[in-house]
């Protein structure tokens, strides 16, 4: 009932899940991703806790192959399950269940994971990895969003479209991007557009906040009222 993108930026270090699905607020449960460690995405019948669990076993020091692994023996019905795990070397591992529905695959390459359930066909995560490999060179989410953009465009969720949504981090514990659509004629159209505004009225703020080795963080009121972001 999804398709995903997950993928870690070779430049910035920076990783990301893009989701789409037919069914409500899918950034809820589907995409995981944690600073430094990983980024993993969690569809068919979701089981949150291969991405809760999943990004611990890699913060401890498994590789993506060997998160996979473990993931697949504690699970009681890994055959309905579908998922993409990238770890911080970039290595990218998939696992499509037998019992999974529709048409339904993966893909991985260098850095990036694409897979789907439920999808008109196979030309949906092709097109989204295509894209993906295409785009390098812009920031780790436009990409996302950009490859999602082409998997919807050669089919897609073969039930029809609901909700989207892409999460980045970069070097803090808390998101660099976290749009949602979760209810819309066209998500991912609407969430380009919501991340063409995020560039101009969120973003310059993230930018100015705390961090671990600022905590102070750069936040001036008199250069935020010169881009926007506050009002007299």
């Amino acid at each position: 009932m999804t398709f995903s993108i997950t993928a870690r930026c070779k430049e910035t270090g920076q990783f990301g899940v893009a989701v789409t699905t037919r069914v409500p607020a899918v950034g809820m449960l589907c995409p995981f991703v944690e600073a430094g460690v990983g980024g993993i995405a969690t569809q068919s019948f979701v089981n949150p806790y291969i991405g809760i669990n999943g990004l611990n076993y890699l913060k401890s020091g498994l590789s993506a192959e060997e998160v996979k692994e473990r993931i697949l023996r504690e699970d009681p019905e890994p055959e309905i399950r579908q998922f993409v795990i990238v770890d911080n070397t970039g290595t990218a591992v998939a696992f499509t269940g037998e019992k999974c529905d529709g048409w339904f695959g993966h893909v991985v390459g260098d850095h990036y994971g694409v897979a789907g359930n439920m999808l008109v066909g196979e030309d949906t995560i092709l097109e989204t990895a295509r894209a993906f490999v295409e785009s390098e060179g812009l920031p780790l989410a436009e990409r996302l969003i950009i490859a999602l953009q082409a998997g919807q465009d050669a089919g897609g969720d073969k039930r029809g479209r609901q909700s989207a949504a892409v999460k980045v981090v970069d070097t803090e514990d808390y998101p660099l991007v976290d749009l949602r659509v979760d209810e819309h004629e066209d998500p991912v159209k609407d969430l380009r557009r919501i991340y063409e505004i995020a560039k101009s009225e969120l973003f310059p703020f993230v930018q100015m906040l705390p961090t671990k080795a600022n905590p102070k963080g750069k936040f001036d009121f008199e250069s935020s009222r010169e881009m926007g972001l506050l009002q007299d």
